[in-house]
């Protein structure tokens, strides 16, 4: 267990901020347009797919922010 902070927790949590505006500016300006035309309930079970699939990296991202370790 870490007793002190470490650097990369401020810029890790800077970077997934920035990622996540980058990520949801890239979905509203290139997926959005797609199924804008599709009836309401596909577009929002295409919106909560989107919004659950940032989340696959996270993991190992966390892990290196604790560890400084991908794995």
């Amino acid at each position: 267990m870490r007793k002190a902070p470490t650097w990369r927790i401020p810029v890790g949590m800077l970077a997934l901020v920035t990622m996540l505006m980058i990520y949801g500016a890239l979905v509203a300006r290139y997926a959005a347009p797609w199924f804008s035309s599709w009836p309401m309930v596909a577009q929002m079970m295409i919106y909560a797919l989107l919004g659950v699939v940032w989340l696959l990296p996270l993991r190992r991202f966390l892990i290196w922010m604790e560890t400084g370790r991908w794995r």
